[in-house]
């Protein structure tokens, strides 16, 4: 996931989950957003749709992956820093 976790979630009551969990699934998922369900302004749990919930999964594996590991290590000790724009040029990305 590009962006930090926090700005990914949004909040619902619980009687809004009981109304509508297909609404809600729906608008978390076009949103990619997950949705914490309250009940009297404390936390129950959470309704993460399947594309976030994928995402979640393939950075969780990725971060247990020694090499990805290594590799961050490897550069937190770098000295030489790059650009974004020379990152992107690397990476061939536009």
């Amino acid at each position: 996931m590009n962006s930090q976790l926090i700005t990914q979630e949004d909040f619902a009551s619980v009687q809004e989950a009981q109304a509508g969990i297909t609404k809600l699934f729906k608008k978390a998922s076009n949103k990619s957003k997950f949705i914490r369900i309250m009940r009297n302004q404390k936390p129950l749990g959470v309704l993460i749709p399947n594309n976030v919930w994928e995402s979640l999964l393939e950075d969780f594996e990725a971060s247990l992956s020694q090499r990805y590991r290594k590799d961050i290590a490897e550069s937190r000790k770098a000295k030489k820093l790059i650009s974004a724009k020379e990152a992107k040029k690397l990476l061939g990305i536009k």
